[in-house]
């Protein structure tokens, strides 16, 4: 029997070993992914807020400004156009796009205006500025402006480059899957 290197019967023993080591390592990080989504906790792949793990927290109340929520976008042309220009990852919200995490910064009732920038009441909003383009040189194009409807609230984030509701108007509030809260993160 030979016990040489080159020994095709080696070589195929090795090579199935490596292969039960990968399968068995991608069996375990697909359960521990499953209990995490079990367990209200989601990967933002997004640069709008820190990357890495974060946890849906139950919301027992209606959303207030100041909320940072995972919110699912509704059926509408701006979810369609944000799946089509990759805004919008893959996920488990209605229409097969994963949630977005976003500030509330206007509820139901209040003024938003857009001019270059967001005023909310009459009081202009921090980081609010808006860009013509994204990053991949596409027309960006304002929302109108108005009053918030019932129902509905009007998201942001402070990252220049955000896809929020500057761009795609208020959102109705049920969407929200809960606060967004931080586990293990990373802000580049």
């Amino acid at each position: 029997m030979s016990t040489d290197a080159s020994d095709p019967r080696r070589k195929s023993r090795a090579g199935r070993g490596a292969a039960f080591i990968l399968g068995a390592t991608a069996l375990f990080a697909s359960a521990v992914l499953l209990v995490g989504f079990g367990a209200g906790l989601r990967i933002n792949t997004t640069p709008s807020e820190p990357l890495g793990l974060w946890e849906i927290e139950p919301l027992s109340r209606s959303a207030v400004v100041g909320d940072l929520v995972f919110v699912c976008m509704p059926d509408s042309a701006a979810r369609t156009e944000g799946k089509a220009r990759g805004y919008l990852r893959w996920g488990l919200c209605p229409g097969g796009t994963g949630p977005l995490i976003k500030q509330v910064v206007a509820t139901a009732g209040q003024q938003v205006a857009i001019d270059r920038s967001v005023s909310i009441d009459g009081a202009v909003l921090r980081n609010s500025r808006l860009v013509e383009r994204d990053r991949r040189g596409r027309s960006l194009r304002p929302y109108s402006s108005g009053i918030v409807p019932p129902g509905q609230v009007f998201l942001h984030s402070s990252f220049p480059g955000s896809w929020d509701s500057r761009y795609f108007g208020p959102v109705p509030a049920s969407g929200i899957l809960g606060i967004a809260r931080e586990v293990l993160t990373y802000a580049p």
